[in-house]
């Protein structure tokens, strides 16, 4: 026999914290503490191979 399966719970489930903007506006934008856009070309070009290096490893090691 099932019987019905009830809780007090309220959609915030007792967080409270309060927000500075409207519900329907976005957060604010945080700083990040490093972005790609940051970085210079030839950065860029080496964080790029490096990942693809690392991808293609992955790939020959699968195909093993």
């Amino acid at each position: 026999m099932h019987t019905p399966h009830t809780h007090g719970h309220t959609r915030d489930a007792g967080h409270a914290h309060i927000h500075s903007h409207g519900p329907a506006s976005p957060h604010p934008a945080q700083a990040a503490p490093w972005s790609i856009l940051r970085m210079t070309v030839v950065a860029r070009l080496g964080a790029a191979i490096a990942v693809s290096a690392c991808l293609w490893a992955v790939v020959l090691l699968a195909m093993r």
